[in-house]
């Protein structure tokens, strides 16, 4: 298959808590888990939680090695955006709060106008766009 828009996309980050990481991003924002798997104590086996829409052509997978894990390193402009096309629904960002997210100013004030940003437990940014995406 070549590389095309048809193309599936995985987003793959570090993860300090693969727990809190699902809280907040099943329990939270709705994604469902796409895959699971544990390590083993073998060196080199990875914790994986991928998590994404089901038939979404994306997914978003959280990888953490209990024996040497990497710490996230999330600079402001480590986004995931999602475009909802209408406003933020509060009890949104209040589930995503009570799931272990914070809420914080854009770096970019461009997404405090178009929508609400939300911390990840890792420290990544989460956008919340009032805009579509054509």
């Amino acid at each position: 298959m070549p590389a095309d828009a048809a193309a599936h996309v995985r987003i793959a980050r570090p993860s300090l808590d693969l727990e809190a990481a699902e809280r907040f991003w099943v329990a939270g924002l709705g994604l469902a888990v796409q895959y699971r798997h544990e390590a083993d104590g073998t060196p080199g086996r990875h914790s994986l939680l991928m998590v994404g829409w089901p038939g979404a052509g994306w997914h978003l997978e959280l990888v953490h090695d209990p024996a040497a894990p990497v710490v996230p390193r999330p600079t402001p402009e480590d986004l995931l955006v999602v475009y909802l096309g209408e406003e933020v629904p509060g009890a949104l960002v209040r589930r995503l709060e009570e799931h272990g997210g914070t809420r914080m100013p854009a770096h970019n004030p461009y997404w405090d106008t178009w929508g609400v940003t939300v911390q990840d437990p890792d420290g990544y940014p989460l956008v919340l766009s009032t805009r579509t995406w054509p």
